[in-house]
């Protein structure tokens, strides 16, 4: 795009190598190094539970929510149930994918990779009648290293960049890379744990002898230990030792004895990383009845807002045409997430009918119910005369 009335010289793009790999390859190839030595892959990341919830936890509650298509007038924006994007959006993007798929998948690489989350947007006649998402290295990106322009290729071939839906991470990282040390730590305790109740982390004793022993005594003392002793079905047997022989068991030091809150600490730092609180994931030990509810909002704002505004921008700008930017706008609907229950719910309604906030038809829209005849009508029920009778067809 040029600016200015006169030609620029073209800027160099961005080159990534293999000789000097940036995060996003060394993600791909599983060459992420982390502060401890582990190196953390996507795949063996998404075996660490917490990474995994909070993925998906991320991810589908972003893909639950209802779409909406509305139009800008006059500071208020009014719904467009009609427009055909609604039609991929909430059906069939493609033959083999529904719109839930191809959003929830979007996000999960927004979250996974630090390329973001990319789909093509196949348009027949100037309309988007598909939305294809390829696996990675097939549509990819360059990036103006003087302005910070993005031009794209699908299988090399260079495309318009309003053909391509595109999702991108914050601070120019994805959570999983931004948090690999956590995650690395996170995969040694893992695989520690593992080693811890078997043989290979800690001994259970030391069986010390008075005297010297030859390397074939050892060897036999060590079997018949072991058959005695460590085979199955040799519970709560007596151990009989000899040659004044002693069995000194070995216990737990006290970092030993934290291990379980290493772990509990990395749950917290890395649903951190994600900006989930601690309780979304699992992590009950401050969750009360009290701020449940607080921490429900707290994910909303802080956590899925974010990825919502980021990806209804994405959506509208390669969805809508020319002539629709800017007076039409694609809106995900957050009161699925903040809906109290049915009883809060009806007493707020009241109160707004009530207080003439909404009108009766407004407040049914609410819990799904159709409008009656009358409802349009902004009246106090509690104390005007002119309000309609309730009946079959009209009963509030």
């Amino acid at each position: 795009m040029n600016i200015w009335p006169f030609t620029r010289k073209t800027a160099e793009t961005e080159q990534k190598s293999l000789t000097s790999p940036d995060a996003l390859m060394e993600s791909i190839f599983g060459l992420t190094p982390t502060s401890i030595g582990v190196s953390v892959s996507a795949q063996e990341a998404l075996a660490v539970p917490v990474v995994a919830n909070a993925i998906q936890l991320i991810s589908e509650a972003v893909a639950s929510l209802d779409i909406m298509v509305k139009r800008r007038e006059n500071g208020a924006e009014i719904d467009v149930p009609d427009h055909p994007v609604l039609g991929l959006l909430r059906g069939e993007v493609n033959d083999w994918t529904t719109g839930f798929e191809m959003i929830r998948q979007i996000v999960v690489d927004g979250l996974t990779s630090d390329a973001g989350g990319m789909a093509w947007v196949n348009r027949v006649g100037g309309e988007p009648r598909e939305l294809i998402r390829y696996r990675t290295g097939i549509l990819s990106f360059d990036i103006d290293t003087s302005t910070g322009e993005r031009r794209y290729k699908l299988d090399s071939r260079p495309i318009p960049a309003r053909d391509v839906i595109h999702l991108l991470p914050p601070l120019s990282r994805c959570p999983l890379t931004l948090a690999r040390n956590a995650i690395g730590i996170a995969v040694a305790l893992d695989r520690h744990a593992g080693r811890l109740f078997t043989r290979g982390a800690r001994p259970g004793g030391v069986l010390s002898f008075p005297k010297g022993m030859g390397e074939e005594s050892v060897k036999k003392a060590i079997a018949a230990w072991r058959l005695s002793h460590e085979s199955e079905d040799t519970g709560s047997k007596t151990a009989i030792l000899y040659d004044g022989a002693e069995f000194m068991p070995l216990t737990f030091n006290s970092t030993d004895s934290q291990f379980l809150e290493n772990r509990r600490f990395q749950i917290q730092e890395i649903a951190r990383a994600f900006n989930i609180p601690g309780p979304m994931v699992g992590d009950l030990e401050r969750a009360t009845w009290s701020n449940s509810e607080q921490k429900g909002r707290e994910f909303l704002s802080y956590c899925l807002e974010p990825w919502l505004r980021g990806l209804e921008g994405a959506l509208g700008r390669a969805l809508f045409s020319d002539d629709e930017r800017g007076s039409l706008v694609i809106r995900f609907d957050r009161d699925d997430l903040t809906r109290a229950d049915l009883s809060t719910r009806a007493t707020v309604i009241n109160s707004l009918i009530a207080s003439q906030t909404i009108n009766p038809n407004e407040g049914r829209d609410w819990i799904g119910l159709p409008p009656r005849d009358g409802g349009e009508a902004f009246l106090n029920p509690n104390i005007s005369t002119d309000v309609p009778p309730k009946g079959p067809d009209n009963a509030a």
